[in-house]
Parts: structure tokens; sequence; C-alpha cells
């Protein structure tokens, strides 16, 4: 199945935020904040499956995800996306604890953030500037998508 970029495999609804699901049969290929609006059904088992993960997320920010994600991004981004993925959850680390462990640049870690294909199951909303501000947040420094960060923090702070 071919993926194009503006269709999604299904759309499910969470708390003031949508997420958006592309994959084929086989691997899950973005997942996407989207603004609120209406669910799509998922079109192929996969997609069934990852809606039915991403809803118990969000009914249990406990909740491990177990899905298969499509290769992506640049050995860099993957370091990255590796040291945020081992954040424990209810735990943030900042961009500069990432980059000193990573002997990198802060900004670097924010850009690879920025890139991450797979918000929540690579929890990047788990990192923080320094001082505990929020920072950005896929790559928008404002707007939704930083209500959509404060809430997921929130979300894992219960």
């Amino acid at each position: 199945m071919n993926v194009s970029a503006g269709r999604f495999q299904a759309i499910v609804a969470a708390p003031g935020f949508c997420l958006g699901v592309r994959c084929d049969e086989a691997e899950i290929h973005e997942i996407e904040f989207l603004e609120p609006g209406p669910e799509q059904r998922a079109i192929n088992p996969l997609a069934a499956e990852t809606v039915r993960q991403l809803r118990a997320y969000l009914a249990d920010a406990d909740f491990v995800f177990g899905l298969p994600l499509r290769p992506a991004g640049t050995t860099f981004q993957r370091r990255v996306w590796a040291a945020i993925a081992a954040i424990p959850n209810h735990q943030t680390r900042t961009y500069g604890e990432i980059a000193r462990a990573l002997h990198s640049a802060p900004r670097a870690v924010g850009q690879a953030c920025g890139a991450n294909p797979f918000p929540l199951v690579i929890p990047c909303h788990r990192v923080l500037a320094s001082g505990g501000g929020l920072g950005g947040f896929a790559r928008h420094g404002g707007g939704f998508l930083l209500d959509v960060k404060r809430w997921l923090l929130t979300h894992e702070a219960r």
C-alpha cells in the first residue's frame, strides 16, 4: 500500500487534539498531531491496532506501546529518539541533559525532537527547556501544540 502525504489510515480524537496515523500493513510511518476534529475509522489492521494502543495510552499514561515503527531519521536523530524513549514515564529531561549525554548541543537535540515522526510512542513531550520551561514542541514554539504538550505532561503526572 502506498501511503500518500495527505492521507491518514486512521484519526484518533484526544482531549483537545487528534492523532493522525500513517501506516501500511506492516509498519507505522508517522503519527501526527492534528487540530481537534472528527475521528477516522482505521482502514487496515495495523491502523486499528495503533488506534487501540493510542487510546490505551490516553486512558492510562502507564501504557507501554508495542508498535512496529518504520526506520526513519538520521543516525543522530535516532540516537536522540533512543535517549528520549529511555526517559521513564512520569519523568522529564532537558534538552541540555540529553545533549550532554550524547555529546551534542541542546539546539540539535531540539531539532531532532521536532523531527520525531512517532510522538507519544517516542515521548518528545518529556523533553523540556532548562529551568523547566516547555520549550518548543513538534517544531512549534506556541499554539495548540504547546497546549498538547501541557496536556501530555499533566496526563503523565497523575
